[in-house]
């Protein structure tokens, strides 16, 4: 991990509040890994900042741990009319892997994680551009909608591939398997919304 990087996850301290969810609830990494259908090493990096999780990743934890995604972007906040989140107050994870590229092929930063009571996770997508073969498969209950903003992006949600541009969305079940990747030659950047079905 970079050390630009393991700043932006340290500041999050999203492992540690991870760690601190779970022995609060009294369960172990055994207990956590079959609630969540991870592995207990993947789980033992993300609480020790060794990794950043993926989205669909911090969904599933979140859930076995009955607290919204937000909470592992916020420190204390109180009940909200509206949120709003300024440029520069948005906090970027990154994910570092093979080659400089990430395994989950993007980088995220959460919109509106000052607030905690939403059904919606609204974030900025930045994806890799990588080969086909690169591409990792994730799924979580729920459904996503995105906006393409710059860039070529492909989804691919099981055999089935979409090509999109700056100016397309797309909109699907996601708890189908699913995979992005940039298709141009710089990377793509996408306004994306993740409905949590529980």
């Amino acid at each position: 991990m970079s050390p630009d990087i393991k700043a932006e996850v340290k500041e999050l301290n999203i492992g540690g509040k991870i760690k601190g969810l779970r022995i609060k609830r009294g369960l172990t990494l055994q207990h956590m890994a079959e609630m969540t259908g991870l592995s207990t090493p993947l789980l033992s990096q993300i609480e020790n900042e060794v990794v950043a999780p993926p989205i669909a990743t911090l969904l599933k934890i979140s859930r076995s741990l009955e607290v919204p995604i937000a909470h592992f972007f916020q420190g204390e906040s109180s009940p909200q009319k509206a949120v709003v989140v300024k440029a520069n107050q948005r906090k970027r994870i990154s994910r570092p892997g093979y080659r400089g590229k990430s395994r989950s092929g993007y980088a995220y930063e959460s919109l509106a994680y000052s607030r905690l009571d939403k059904k919606m996770e609204p974030f900025l997508v930045e994806f890799e551009v990588r080969a086909r073969e690169d591409t990792a498969f994730f799924n979580h209950k729920g459904e996503e909608f995105g906006f393409v903003l710059e860039g070529r992006l492909e989804l691919q949600i099981d055999e089935e591939i979409h090509e999109l541009d700056a100016g397309d969305a797309y909109y699907f079940d996601s708890s189908l398997p699913h995979a992005f990747r940039s298709i141009g030659s710089q990377p793509a950047r996408a306004v994306c919304v993740v409905y949590s079905a529980e």
